[in-house]
């Protein structure tokens, strides 16, 4: 089988093939082909299509024919209708999370996330996008989880490695809508003085313990006022006030009497 007989079998094997097909899977077909001379047939049939409106890309450790970038638009009117359903914004998050920093507990996710995430790590199982691989050594051994091969045909790339970096994202949100976003806010809603915002804190504080301190100055005084008038009503007057209210009995009692007898 010459050069060229190898490039057209390959060509059908690869567009025939509804997933990515592997050199290990070609080299079982193509038996009395190296692996090299496949490697070298599949090269050359990458420059074949590069002027073309298809390109053979890798793709999940096998090799895929795929519709170029900038024809994109034409191809999504025709499969408009029959459009698989996206993933939800629950769903990217906790795929994301699971891509960026497997293996990684399902608690583990629910944590960084904020929420439950045991509805949406099932529907990820379900649609094959992550996997077990295994349980975690600390206590209750939970299940781990990590992306799969149907992951990486998903997002359209080769290995888990194509996928940018934080660092990287954050570069790419700056540069667009983000960076667009974070200058339409005011400069004093942003965090950019925290040293002048600790002096301020310190002030409001100290203020507020001076303020706290005088309400509560005020309520002891107010207190110990009523307090103050209940012990001297219950308190034994002195010697001269004792004398002036018996004095003042005697005299009512005097008074009565006499108005008695005045009436008989």
């Amino acid at each position: 089988m010459n050069k060229n007989q190898i490039k057209l079998v390959l060509e059908a094997l690869i567009f025939a093939s509804d997933t990515p097909i592997t050199l290990k899977q070609l080299t079982s077909i193509l038996v009395d082909v190296s692996a090299g001379d496949l490697e070298e047939a599949l090269s050359e049939l990458q420059k074949d299509y590069e002027r073309r409106a298809l390109v053979l890309k890798k793709v999940s450790g096998g090799y895929q024919f795929t519709t170029r970038p900038e024809y994109v638009d034409w191809v999504g009117q025709m499969f408009e209708a029959k459009a698989r359903s996206r993933l939800s914004r629950a769903a990217l998050e906790s795929l994301a999370i699971v891509a960026f920093k497997q293996p990684i507990s399902r608690v583990e996710v629910s944590a960084i996330r904020g929420v439950n995430s045991e509805g949406v790590i099932k529907k990820l199982l379900d649609a094959r996008l992550i996997t077990i691989s295994g349980r975690d050594s600390g206590p209750g051994r939970a299940l781990l989880f990590k992306t799969t091969s149907e992951f990486l045909q998903y997002f359209g790339i080769n290995d888990i490695s194509d996928l940018p970096r934080p660092k990287e994202v954050e570069e790419l949100l700056a540069e667009g809508e983000g960076g667009a976003l974070l200058q339409e806010i005011p400069d004093d809603l942003l965090l950019t003085k925290p040293a002048e915002q600790s002096e301020d804190h310190k002030e409001e504080s100290t203020a507020g313990s001076q303020q706290d301190a005088g309400e509560k100055k005020q309520k002891t005084e107010k207190i110990s006022a009523p307090r103050a008038a209940e012990k001297t009503a219950g308190a034994v007057p002195p010697a001269g006030d004792a004398v002036e209210q018996a004095e003042a009995v005697a005299q009512v009692k005097k008074t009565k009497e006499t108005a008695k007898n005045a009436a008989q």
